[in-house]
């Protein structure tokens, strides 16, 4: 998760996105999403996708 949260995208407060099935593999749910919620991050599921907004600023879906 450390490498997740370091790369460049997430430094920059862009967006990174891992599959459900990796997130699940590699550090369990329940624990990527505490750490999303702890970094005030916003994380969106689509399909079998975790998109993750890499900061805690306002969002708005406009579709």
């Amino acid at each position: 998760m450390e490498q997740l949260f370091s790369s460049k995208a997430a430094r920059r407060g862009a967006v990174v996105r891992r599959s459900m099935s990796w997130v699940d593999r590699e550090v369990g749910r329940e624990a990527f999403l505490a750490e999303v919620r702890q970094r005030g991050y916003h994380v969106i599921q689509t399909a079998d996708q975790f998109v993750v907004v890499c900061h805690d600023g306002p969002i708005r879906l406009l579709f």
